[in-house]
């Protein structure tokens, strides 16, 4: 190509970089312009070689140079191949020249880095053929002058640059031989390095004083470059290698010079948290850091002894530099402490130095140290952990004896440092610094000198929030360690600051110093007190003491008389935080409780008296009815502490003006009469979230009020009697509204009533932005704008005349509202227990209900069981099974059986799960209606699942019987065999397969379950299953017998084959092991299941059986399933494993013992799963059932 040729390309290209560049350029122009650039770096490289380098002379302005290298480095790193050896020698010679011109101060900064990453990326490549050739000759140019020699070290700061930095352009291979190839040269690289270090350095130094400052900025910039250089090796070159060369030394000299200090204390924070090897060379590096933590304390000792009050002037600087040299001796005393914690003058002093770090006024030093201190308490009384070797090389019992004894003494000469004068010190620091800035009042903020508190302008060291969290684990970690001294000083300040209130003109004002200390004395008290430090075991003089201590504490917060609503709240919390230490000081329990009696004493007026303003306010149009709601809730969690009296007067005094509207029959007709009315609620605006809000009090005050009951409907029927709960009287009027407002909404999903509602309400029907985000892990999606959000929750959208009228989402949310409210009332509700069952029609309440379960979505039909039927299975009392149970569950589980069969069906064999979507209610793309589709089915199926298990849950089935209570095991005594009628009056799960309507579909979806690839609902279907076992084992009924040994036998050792099934193996094992043992003998089902396995002979299952009959534990037993499951797949081993079992029982060895060992070594673990693949190729075969048993 000829010279003309050239020219005409490299200003072509000139031109492009300008037009891409200019901010004037047209978005076509710089659209060209850029195409351009990249057909010439994707074109013939020889051209973009001749070009690139033409482009980076001294001719062409300091843009299109740069952008030159960009290009040149671009070749190397990406099209080095395609260039021929002599090429390589030829580019690489250019571009040393390049590097010696461009050593010249009147360069830019930006360009000769460039000329240095360009040397960097073609050392890189050649490195093994290419360095030990360069070595010299980048020596001899570092010694021509400060600007060569910065040039040198800035390739030098640039060719470890990918094994710093991740570099997915890099291959493994490549980049472990560079970082062979480097560390090999380290021994020429890092004297360099020092060499130019101290050259420089006493060369910017001698011409300082020669006020040369010219010269003397050249050599600052090549000992700048330097320590940059040295940066990038300290992270990852041997520790030992740095201070035999110097490096350690030299950046150690540099931090006594202001104008390089920072740069050497970045050497500093990259080797502190170096992990010390465990090879030969622990010693040196041991030496190393011992080296740098005296450097570092001399450096700290120093800025200490100058920050005290007797020391000089300290400027902003100092503590930015300081800052560094703190945040670097931290993780040196929290990784690397061995190294000093033998030397007890040395660790002496540098607990000391850290001690002023945390006590100093300035928050960015007291915060470094604060982590310091932290790792070292954690650490120090934390259990040692011993790691076993992998290879089976066990410790033996002397070896782990002599560590445990080692790392214990460590651990107590550690604690023995830390005296009652530090501990004392950094709890008297961390009360103080629980304040926060923006909350103290004047006054306070001057009592507490310069001490700088947190502020929210405080950046870089997270939230507030986190921070008091870390001093309060710290308090936690010395209170443990020090009792004495904790409850001492916690009570200290809290009894002074008590009495500076007590002397305060406005108490309430200074209040942010009391509030601060509750949740510390909380913390103390829970780390003394609360039993897991074994407080009672203490000596008696510590006892007493403490006892003593923090009862001269609570003397003092009785004694307080505060009324101002603000003080009374802080009292009780303290109160409260004393909590713990009541256990073991009952004496005055009935003083706290007679001073809570007395706060709560006034209760009943304050909250009439806001009651009737509340009331009066709402009339004016002043109080929204989302306010009244927190207001209301408010006064619960005030009521529940005084009552179940003072909670029905509370309600009475809440819910009246709201049953006032609820109950009135007009609104009722118009809108609940038929489906279709609901389409004129959803144009009355106000109206229509006046009643959302009605339904969301109720949920509020049925979770404020009363108290939560267990399971006791077995022990007691409807007729029992119980405490009234405060709600139990308003349930009559509450629920039938709700019932007619919830089988509206569910009719709207009727096919039938679907076709004749308008778009609008078609539209919200389908599912939002968020619910469609959540299966896939998307965030909330932005509001549109010219939305409206009010206090309500509710948003619409203003038309162009300006009047606000419900919108699409507005009435998605009402709905979703109403469903998730009116469902928790209707759950909460039967938890009350007998008024709920009694008040309520059940033919009223299943026609809401169950009506349109059909025409139920999966998420719906889910939150229906979850909130609304498990509750009610829980409470229902017994001799109102027959009416209510029969009636919910039989269309229920119907309904749900062929929806989730068909749809796992679709999911295992075409990879899509195609739930129902019959009115387009999933929208999006293929893809993400196929994840929602999957996600929906899951929650489902589980929640379903859950629901037999709370069936099979023993509150609910007490009179069934275990198999501990069988006699010998695998016998049952078939004349003491009864009715499945006998368990049905106090078994649900009895009571459920009595009646073959709810019976059919249940066992069904327990069998299927164990099918689909979800381990979740597997688990619970197991104890559902569990439950069946034993009624087929205790009872006679055969259809139920042949049930389980022939259909569930089955289909749980098909679920064993499934890789989503590992994880709960052991459960699948032990169902099989119960139904074999005790219903082989009275059904042929369980052998011919296992003969029908593959790999399983006649003789195998001989062998089993025999095995089995040698021993009665249950343990043991299931581990002969486990083997023999195995054999199954091919495992020969265990075959072999039975007969040495079997022979062993006949020599009347210890059979027990040898067993365990055989499965230990021959049989390993079903539990334990690889992982997982794609749910659509989740399933296998039984003999690939080893696959993901292996240990």
């Amino acid at each position: 190509m000829d010279e003309g040729n050239n020219n005409s390309i490299a200003n072509n290209v000139a031109r492009a970089i300008v037009a891409a560049l200019a901010w004037n350029s047209t978005p076509d122009a710089r659209k060209a312009a850029v195409s351009y650039l990249e057909s010439i770096k994707a074109g013939d490289i020889r051209v973009l070689a001749n070009t690139s380098f033409r482009l980076v002379k001294k001719d062409w302005s300091s843009e299109i140079r740069l952008r030159a290298f960009k290009m040149l480095q671009h070749l190397v790193r990406f099209r080095w191949e395609e260039f021929g050896p002599l090429e390589h020698r030829n580019f690489t010679n250019a571009t040393f020249e390049l590097m010696s011109e461009i050593a010249d101060t009147c360069e830019e900064w930006a360009l000769k880095s460039q000329t240095a990453a360009l040397v960097a990326e073609i050392v890189r490549r050649e490195f093994l053929n290419l360095w030990q050739e360069m070595l010299p000759s980048l020596v001899s140019l570092s010694s021509k002058g400060p600007v060569q020699a910065e040039l040198v070290s800035m390739m030098l700061r640039w060719l470890p640059e990918d094994i710093t930095v991740h570099n997915e352009d890099l291959e493994g291979d490549r980049r472990r031989l560079l970082l062979r190839g480097l560390t090999q040269s380290l021994p020429e690289i890092l004297p360099l390095l020092y060499t130019l270090l101290e050259r420089h350095f006493g060369a910017a130094m001698t011409e300082v004083g020669r006020q040369q400052l010219d010269i003397a900025k050249q050599h600052a910039a090549a000992v700048t470059a330097t320590l940059n250089a040295v940066n990038a090796y300290a992270e990852w070159a041997p520790l030992s290698d740095l201070s035999k060369y110097g490096i350690i030394h030299g950046c150690g000299f540099l931090l006594s010079s202001p104008d390089f200090q920072l740069h050497a204390c970045e050497f500093f924070k990259l080797v502190s948290p170096r992990k010390r090897p465990v090879d030969d060379s622990a010693s040196d590096f041991n030496s190393a850091i011992s080296s740098i933590i005296q450097i570092l304390m001399n450096v700290s000792q120093e800025f200490l002894v100058r920050s005290s009050p007797a020391g000089g002037a300290i400027d902003e600087s100092d503590y930015e530099f300081v800052e560094y040299v703190c945040e670097s001796m931290v993780p040196l005393g929290s990784s690397n402490l061995q190294c000093i914690v033998g030397d007890s003058t040395t660790f002496s002093l540098y607990l000391q130095q850290m001690l002023g770090f945390f006590q100093h006024f300035k928050l960015a030093l007291h915060y470094q140290s604060l982590q310091f201190w932290l790792v070292l308490l954690r650490d120090a009384m934390s259990k040692p952990k011993l790691s076993v070797n992998s290879s089976g090389d066990g410790l033996t019992a002397t070896n782990v004896d002599s560590t445990l004894a080692q790392v214990d003494e460590e651990k107590r000469k550690i604690l023995s440092f830390l005296n009652d004068d530090i501990c004392s010190t950094i709890l008297d620091i961390s009360f103080q610094r629980m304040l926060k800035k923006e909350k103290l009042m004047t006054e306070t903020a001057l009592s507490l000198g310069i001490l700088e508190l947190w502020s929210d302008d405080f950046e870089g060291k997270g939230d507030f929030g986190q921070y008091r969290s870390r001093l309060f684990e710290l308090i936690k970690f010395i209170a443990s360690n020090k009792p004495l001294v904790a409850g001492a000083k916690v009570s200290e300040r809290i009894i002074m600051i008590i009495k500076s209130l007590l002397n305060s003109p406005m108490p309430s004002q200074d209040l942010a110093v009391m509030e601060s200390m509750q949740m510390a004395l909380e913390n103390v008290v829970i780390s003394i007190f609360d039993g897991s430090n074994e407080f009672a075991g203490r000596s008696s003089e510590v006892h007493l003491t403490l006892c003593r201590i923090f009862e001269g504490l609570l003397r003092e917060l009785l004694s307080l008389n505060w009324t101002e609503p603000a003080l009374v709240e802080v009292l009780g919390h303290y109160l409260e935080a004393m909590g713990p230490f009541l256990k073991y000081f009952p004496d005055a329990v009935a003083s706290v409780i007679n001073k809570l009696f007395e706060l709560l004493n006034s209760l009943p007026f304050i909250v009439k008296g806001i009651a009737d303003m509340m009331a009066c306010l709402q009339r004016e149009g002043r109080l929204l009815r989302s306010e009244h709601n927190l207001l209301g809730e408010a006064f619960l969690v005030m009521a529940s502490t005084a009552g179940i009296q003072q909670q029905q007067e509370v309600l009475a005094w809440l819910l009246e003006p709201l049953s006032q509207q609820w109950i009135q029959i007009e609104w009722q007709n118009n809108y609940l009469s038929e489906p279709l009315g609901l389409v004129g609620l959803c144009s009355e605006r106000a109206f229509m979230w006046s009643l959302f809000h009605t339904v969301t009090f109720f949920e509020k005050a049925l979770k404020r009020s009363g108290t939560r009951k267990g399971n006791s409907n077995l022990q007691k029927s409807s007729t029992a009697i119980s405490i009234p709960h405060p709600l139990a009287s308003h349930l009559s009027w509450m629920l039938p509204p709700l019932l007619k407002l919830l089988r509206g909404i569910h009719s709207l999903w009727s096919p039938s009533v679907f076709q004749m509602l308008p778009g609008e309400i078609k539209a919200a029907m389908s599912m939002s932005d968020v619910e469609q985000s959540s299966p896939l892990g998307g965030g909330n999606p932005k509001l549109s704008k010219g939305a409206l959000t009010f206090v309500d929750g509710s948003q619409f959208g203003m038309n162009k005349e300006g009047y606000i009228k419900p919108n699409e989402a507005d009435i998605r949310n009402w709905l979703k509202g109403i469903r998730d409210s009116g469902y928790n009332v209707l759950g909460l509700s039967t938890t009350i227990g007998d008024p709920f069952f009694k008040c309520i029609d059940i033919d009223f309440v299943a026609l809401t209900l169950i009506e349109n379960i059909q025409s139920m979505e999966f998420r719906h039909t889910r939150l229906l069981v979850h909130s609304i039927l498990i509750p009610l299975i829980k409470s229902c009392p017994l001799d109102m099974w027959e009416v209510w149970l029969e009636r919910l569950l039989h269309p229920l589980f119907i309904h749900c059986q062929q929806a989730l069969s068909c749809s796992w069906s679709s999911l295992l064999h075409e990879g899509r799960a195609k739930v129902p979507n019959n009115h387009g209610i999933l929208t999006g793309s293929d893809l993400k209606v196929e994840v929602m589709e999957e996600k929906l089915l899951r929650d489902l199926t589980r929640e379903i699942c859950s629901l037999l298990s709370t069936i099979a849950s023993p509150g609910l089935n007490a009179s069934l019987p275990s198999l501990e209570h069988a006699g010998h095991v695998g016998r049952v005594d078939t004349s003491s065999l009864k009715d499945l009628d006998a368990f049905a009056s106090s078994s649900m799960v009895s009571f459920l397969l009595k009646h073959k309507s709810l019976a059919i579909p249940v066992l069904q979806i327990s069998l299927e379950a164990f099918s689909w690839t979800d381990s979740e609902a597997v688990t619970k279907v197991c104890a559902f299953s569990a439950a069946v076992v034993l009624l087929a084992i205790f009872t006679n009924n055969v259809d139920l017998r042949e049930y389980v040994s022939r259909d569930l036998s089955s289909a749980v050792i098909q679920g064993l084959a499934l890789e989503s099934n590992a994880v709960i193996s052991a459960d699948l094992v032990s169902l099989c092991r119960d139904i074999f043992i005790y219903l082989c003998n009275r059904d042929p089902g369980p052998r011919k299941i296992l003969l029908s396995l593959p790999c399983i002979s006649p003789n195998d299952l001989h062998a089993f059986e025999e095995a089995l009959t040698k021993t009665a534990s249950p343990k043991e037993q299931k581990q002969l399933m486990k083997s023999f499951l195995l054999l199954a797949t091919g495992n020969k081993s265990c075959s072999e494993m039975f007969k040495h079992y079997n022979k062993c029982h006949r020599r009347n060895l210890r059979v027990s013992s040898m067993i365990m060992c055989l499965l230990v070594y021959y049989v390993p673990p079903l539990s334990k799963a690889t992982k997982f693949k794609p749910e659509n190729e989740r399933r296998t075969s039984f003999r690939q059932a080893q696959l993901y048993s292996e240990v």
